[in-house]
């Protein structure tokens, strides 16, 4: 029978490469790669291969820990993958012809990849954004060739997620030929992510959980696909934020980027779902800074937010339980607010440590939360009944 794996591996093999640790099998890299030059040799090449990291104290106690996908190792973050894939394959289909214009909603991550994208390909990029996106990254954006285009108000029910993809929507009109991604339903922001998950394999070898930050859906329904083949008793543990709808909750103002929504994206694989955990920024914020003073290893909302619930997992489940998070980018994007001391103190960020357990809600919307709160019941909101989930360990338990 045809593996789906290995037909999805094909597509993305000429640009991310299987990761490794330890000892390196050289020859099925080359195969793996689909050519001879050496890895990094082309921009492509930068992306993929991003190592490991055994996390601990403080997080978790000394002896337990889990394994952090340092995705901030890519050029621009865990995004350049889809990125580039999308384009590719939008490209293989004919949807994107030659020299025409990509155009996109992002916080920020996705543009990454999509300026990169545009540069191999040829491609003029606009990214829409929102006042929330750091200076910093604007600047950025527009120093690798993109063009910003940034909405002024959010949309009375959509929010600022809703009054981008308006934008999107009249400057697909304003440039005939141009293409949009549309990453949160896009099937190709998913199997982009089929590498990660086979560097997965090889770096660790077996798997038993896997924590991962949901904005779009993509990574988490990507890497959660292939490792159930391989791994069919794998939990997929969900991390939201605190004012986002994708679980069910109202939408709210937010503070984070990167995770969270206030739309639906259909990206989002709810039946792979074990659990979802939302988390508020001073968690968050503490969480980030316990990784940078302790691992030298840290970066933004989603891996503070994924690593407090990881950490928690390590300290609850059995000792010998495999735990992967996924770490989407570093630091350098958030010196101005995450690290940044004025801005925490001014959104109240600094206020101590969390607690060390989650709140606990029975349903998605049994209650409004705002602090890190735990769910074992996953819905699809726009199905409005429970998915089928994977089986979960009971609160702070002994099972897995």
């Amino acid at each position: 029978m045809h593996s789906p794996i290995a037909h999805d591996s094909a597509h993305a093999a000429h640009s991310t490469h299987a990761g490794h640790v330890g000892h390196v099998d050289h020859a099925a890299q080359a195969t793996y790669t689909g050519h001879s030059a050496p890895a990094g040799s082309t921009l492509p090449g930068l992306v993929g291969n991003t190592p490991v990291l055994h996390v601990s104290h403080p997080l978790a106690p000394p002896g337990r820990g889990f394994w952090a996908k340092l995705e901030g190792f890519n050029p621009g973050g865990i995004k350049d993958r889809p990125g580039l894939h999308m384009v590719e394959r939008a490209r293989a289909r004919g949807e994107l012809r030659p020299g025409c214009r990509i155009v996109e909603s992002t916080s920020g991550t996705l543009g990454l990849g999509l300026a990169l994208a545009g540069t191999v390909h040829g491609h003029p990029v606009t990214l829409v954004t929102d006042p929330g996106l750091e200076p910093s990254m604007t600047r950025l954006l527009a120093a690798l060739g993109a063009t910003v285009d940034t909405v002024p108000q959010p949309d009375p029910a959509g929010g600022w997620q809703q009054a981008r993809r308006d934008r999107v929507a009249e400057l697909l009109a304003a440039h005939p030929g141009s293409w949009c991604p549309d990453q949160y339903s896009n099937p190709d922001n998913v199997t982009a992510y089929t590498p990660l998950a086979l560097e997965l394999a090889r770096q660790l070898g077996h798997i038993d959980v896997l924590v991962c930050s949901v904005g779009t859906g993509g990574h988490s329904a990507g890497i959660s696909r292939v490792l159930r083949q391989l791994y069919p008793g794998l939990r997929l543990v969900g991390v939201d934020t605190v004012g986002s709808t994708i679980f069910g909750q109202p939408a709210r103002t937010r503070l984070m980027r990167g995770l969270g929504s206030s739309i639906y994206p259909r990206n989002v694989a709810y039946e792979n779902f074990s659990e979802v955990h939302w988390v508020s920024p001073a968690e968050s914020v503490w969480a980030c800074r316990q990784l940078a003073t302790s691992h030298y290893a840290t970066g933004g909302w989603s891996v503070g937010s994924v690593a407090l619930v990881a950490g928690w997992l390590a300290r609850t489940l059995p000792r010998d339980t495999r735990i992967v998070a996924v770490f989407p980018d570093g630091p350098q994007r958030y010196l101005e607010t995450v690290y940044d001391d004025a801005y925490c103190a001014r959104h109240g960020l600094l206020g101590g440590s969390p607690a060390p357990e989650p709140d606990v809600v029975d349903r998605p919307d049994e209650k409004e939360v705002t602090r890190w709160t735990r769910c074992t019941t996953v819905h699809d909101p726009l199905r409005n009944s429970p998915v089928d989930a994977a089986p979960s360990a009971p609160q702070g338990g002994e099972a897995r």
